[in-house]
């Protein structure tokens, strides 16, 4: 099998979407605010999505992806990488693998180009699946349970009763966990700290002592503001608070973790295996969150998995999606995994719904994979791919 084209799509929602509640997330753009317009303040929404096809000699076709800056790893791909996979066999995935991230280490190494990079790999395991009529799980390692389960992620601070009450709803469709957002940060003053808890609090008391609940700043906490939030959270038994700091603060997140009881999770942009080696080193973290689509791809997120599972740290992958959901599967170091329930298209991480046909639904909070799919299990779902405009 080698492969003839590589085919790359930027999808650009152009359909409504729902508003968002001032302060539905901290976010590192809140530390300069106060010296921003309106015109340049922007948002932390992403409302595009790079599609990847790979094509061979035999007919498969193989399906990635990736979610950050779309146009520009479009172009990283189209322009850098494309040009080498050409003729190759895709079941070479480490070589595929080390000469992309090689052929771009002067401008690569971290964000973007990894994004690229891992996109391509995923449509490179897809391949591999279709070829073997195998689901990529298996080829990683297998069925570790019959099912996977996952927390509802999604709760933003919008007012406190619809807040309880989503909280409410995802408890009764059966989810043993689930996480919100903070929506104040440093800029915010003690004011912002006591809405912060508010929040907490609101979720807690409607949903109980036994389901587990988690908060993420969304980097938009400084060192000194996270630890004076740490101590007010404390009381409510949260399983992690989430990338409370910037992710390059690595012996921030060490003195973090040593700081209070609350176990620290992070690693949702973190891109390189050796920066998660980093991290562990520094005793950083007590839940690594790389995303399968961010880290090079399914080749680079099993030797990560392994990595974390030598030194006793669980791995929960950010965001749901398959290719998530199939290192998750292969391992028992991921003792859950993070789910976007359907909405309406708002903060821009629920476009796959919109994109792919296959993704599993949650039900009594677990999701269930299939040994009959090959691959990932995907499809691209062309008719809905009308309400995007997108650019080839």
């Amino acid at each position: 099998m080698k492969i003839t084209e590589v085919r790359t799509r930027v999808v650009q929602w152009k359909g409504r979407t729902q508003a968002l509640p001032p302060h539905f997330c901290t976010n590192p753009m809140d530390a300069v605010s106060p010296m921003l317009s309106p015109e340049t303040m922007g948002s932390f929404t992403f409302h595009g999505w790079l599609i990847v096809e790979i094509f061979t000699d035999t007919g498969l076709v193989g399906i990635g992806n990736a979610a950050l800056a779309p146009m520009v790893a479009k172009q990283i791909i189209d322009g850098a990488l494309a040009p080498l996979l050409i003729g190759c066999n895709p079941w070479d995935t480490e070589f595929l693998w080390q000469h992309m991230y090689r052929k771009t280490m002067a401008f690569g190494r971290k964000g973007v180009v990894m994004a690229a990079i891992s996109a391509i790999d995923i449509a490179l395991w897809d391949l591999m699946g279709k070829d073997a009529r195998q689901p990529c799980f298996r080829l990683m390692g297998g069925r570790t349970r019959p099912h996977i389960p996952v927390y509802a992620s999604r709760l933003y601070s919008v007012p406190l009763d619809e807040l309880a009450e989503e909280a409410r709803r995802y408890k009764a469709q059966g989810f043993g966990a689930m996480k919100l957002r903070f929506g104040w940060g440093p800029a915010d003053g003690a004011a912002g700290m006591a809405r912060n808890v508010e929040l907490v609090r609101t979720v807690r008391e409607a949903v109980g002592d036994e389901i587990d609940v988690m908060a993420d700043a969304y980097m938009g906490w400084s060192l000194d503001y996270a630890k004076r939030m740490m101590r007010l959270i404390e009381p409510f038994n949260l399983r992690w608070l989430e990338e409370a700091i910037i992710p390059d603060d690595i012996h921030g997140y060490h003195e973090l973790r040593r700081f209070g009881s609350t176990p620290i999770a992070a690693g949702e942009h973190e891109f390189t295996s050796y920066g998660f080696r980093q991290l562990i080193e520094a005793r950083a973290l007590d839940y690594i969150q790389f995303d399968t689509n961010r880290v090079g791809g399914l080749t680079a997120a099993r030797k990560i998995q392994a990595l974390a599972e030598a030194h006793g740290i669980p791995v929960v992958p950010h965001a749901g999606q398959m290719h998530n959901y199939h290192v998750v599967m292969a391992s028992l170091n991921s003792p859950i995994a993070e789910y976007f329930p359907k909405v309406d298209v708002e903060v821009g991480n629920e476009l796959f719904w919109y994109i792919f046909k296959g993704e599993p639904v949650a039900q009594d909070g677990y999701i269930r994979l299939s040994d009959d799919l090959p691959g990932l299990g995907l499809e691209i779902d062309e008719a809905a791919l009308l309400q995007f405009e997108v650019t080839q």
